[in-house]
């Protein structure tokens, strides 16, 4: 939804636009040097709140177990370096989305704040992946109408994008590696009673990454399984989905299945897409709203407006995996003092 894609953190505008073709072996040449890898800029900022890319990546906490799915933060013994409240947020509006600052038009004067602390940047991917979006920013390029990547491998499609849409699809078929994980999905009711919406287990996989030597053509960028546990209404359905790693054109898009048990049968789910609301969220949001955006960019045209600092959510590791959902769950917002905040350059 266009309201949606307006609060998320990529900064892409709706206007029309048109897809590009690879860029120059001169402008390729710049990843690994002035760009990393992936495309990002190398260097940090001049005022020094955005660090340089670190190429070792996120250290490895002491006590951490090889395995574990519990992840101990690294950065746990970090201060915030500011916080920004209801009465200093206009100071801050050049690095504040507009969602952002919506939250304090809004709730700023009920305690919503931004609590920043210093910037990491230790994003890293293996080797093969770099290499594949060396080769893809001189050789994938959009076709049918922006629908479809070409010549990409396993990686960056577009490191150097020249287009919105590229950003999105870079968005897109990002990096994974699979993952199982349980959770519970709440809502908040106009009481400030949290109301369970979902409670699943998922499994993803990502076969585009496991032949890091061959073109995605039609591999799947992601096979998705949710089984719902919770509430009673849903116990026991599960869903299905396959999201194509390059193509959207017809009869090559996302394909979804549904188990329902009321029916006992495994159905074709169509509708699992675009801005169809999400029963996982009480239908609070649609299913293109997950992850910020995701499925099919065909009924949007995509400008890129352009690069800025801004403060988003990253490294909240005391959030994800130290802090039970319930007790983060505020009536009107999630608790401030469990978000971690920093700047980073954002499309």
């Amino acid at each position: 939804m266009p309201t949606a894609i307006a609060r998320t953190l990529l900064w892409a505008a709706l206007a029309v636009g048109s897809a590009q073709a690879a860029v120059s072996p001169e402008q390729a040449a710049q990843l690994g040097k002035t760009l990393t890898p992936m495309g990002a800029e190398m260097a940090g900022n001049a005022a020094g709140s955005i660090p340089a890319w670190d190429p070792n990546g996120t250290p490895v906490p002491t006590g951490y177990v090889p395995g574990s799915d519990d992840y101990i933060d690294p950065y746990a013994d970090e201060a915030p370096l500011y916080t920004i409240t209801g009465r200093n947020w206009k100071q801050y509006t050049e690095y504040l989305t507009v969602g952002t600052q919506a939250m304090f038009e809004k709730y700023g004067a009920n305690g919503w704040e931004m609590h920043v602390y210093p910037s990491h940047r230790g994003t890293v991917r293996p080797h093969w992946f770099y290499a594949n979006t060396l080769k893809n920013a001189t050789g994938a390029r959009l076709v049918d109408d922006g629908q479809r990547i070409e010549g990409n491998y396993p990686g960056v499609p577009f490191p150097i994008p020249q287009s919105g849409l590229e950003v999105i699809w870079n968005h897109m078929v990002r990096y994974g590696e699979d993952t199982t994980q349980t959770y519970n999905t709440y809502y908040v009711d106009s009481g400030g009673n949290p109301v369970l919406a979902t409670s699943a287990y998922s499994t993803s996989v990502f076969p585009m990454f496991r032949t890091p030597d061959e073109l995605v053509g039609d591999k799947a960028w992601t096979m998705l399984r949710i089984n719902y546990a919770a509430p009673a209404r849903r116990a026991g359905e599960i869903l299905l989905v396959h999201e194509p790693g390059a193509d959207y054109t017809a009869g090559k898009g996302r394909s979804a299945w549904q188990y329902l048990t009321g029916q006992r049968r495994v159905r074709l789910a169509p509708a699992v897409s675009f801005d169809t609301p999400n029963p996982a969220v009480a239908g609070t949001s649609t299913y293109d709203d997950a992850s910020i955006y995701n499925g099919s960019p065909e009924r949007f045209n995509w400008r890129l407006v352009g690069k800025r600092e801004i403060i988003v959510p990253a490294s909240s590791y005391k959030f994800v995996f130290q802090t039970r959902l319930e007790d983060a769950l505020g009536p009107m917002f999630l608790k401030p003092e469990y978000i971690r905040w920093e700047k980073h350059r954002v499309w």
